[in-house]
């Protein structure tokens, strides 16, 4: 399933800023995939913690392995030792995060049912209690599993080099990062696809124009 948004929106976006709406008609539409289930999406968090994307796949595919029906929800993985869930290819460090988020979910710290009603705050704060999971990694969280549509995350390097490249920048202080994050908003998600687009290199733009 890719991430939903209107065309309104995306026409929202680029009436807020003319540089934006250069990236935006350059690149097109951008579809961005989702993992809809959150416990998959933050297992999948955890294991791709500092491993390429493609290591942290060969890992999510033997963990999968050893699922009852390769399903990995938390009542299968409470069931293993960590030397099994380890032996799919992470650290001892990783598959502790894993069992223990595992059991957050059983025990019901962790209640996803009720994220719709929350705030993105709230639940970036509840979710950075868990090991494993620091702020960057909750606002990707919003983002490819709950697809909260206002976030331009601080903690992400490729969305400041996007904006850099986009401006003209040589460094970006916190200071003009909030206000690139204010003025995009209520659409910092989407504004995140194309910043993203631009620091992969996947499209270039004239920054002095």
């Amino acid at each position: 399933m890719d991430f939903f948004y209107t065309d309104n929106e995306l026409k929202l976006l680029k009436a807020k800023d003319e540089k934006m709406a250069l990236l935006i008609s350059q690149c097109g539409k951008i579809t961005r995939e989702v993992e809809q289930d959150p416990f998959v999406a933050l297992v999948t968090s955890i294991i791709g913690q500092q491993v390429s994307n493609k290591a942290a796949l060969t890992i999510f595919t033997k963990l999968k392995g050893i699922m009852f029906d390769q399903q990995v929800r938390p009542e299968y993985i409470i069931l293993l030792s960590l030397e099994e869930i380890k032996a799919c290819g992470m650290s001892m460090k990783k598959a502790e995060n894993i069992f223990l988020l595992a059991k957050a979910f059983i025990e019901k710290k962790l209640i996803p049912e009720k994220w719709h009603i929350m705030q993105d705050k709230e639940i970036i704060q509840e979710l950075i209690q868990l090991k494993g999971i620091g702020q960057w990694s909750a606002e990707m969280f919003l983002i490819f599993c709950l697809q909260r549509k206002n976030i331009l995350s601080y903690g992400d390097f490729g969305i400041k080099k996007g904006l850099c490249l986009l401006y003209g920048l040589e460094n970006i202080s916190k200071k003009d990062f909030l206000y690139y994050q204010e003025k995009f908003s209520p659409f910092g998600s989407l504004a995140s696809f194309y910043l993203w687009e631009l620091a992969n290199g996947k499209i270039f733009i004239n920054s002095n124009g």
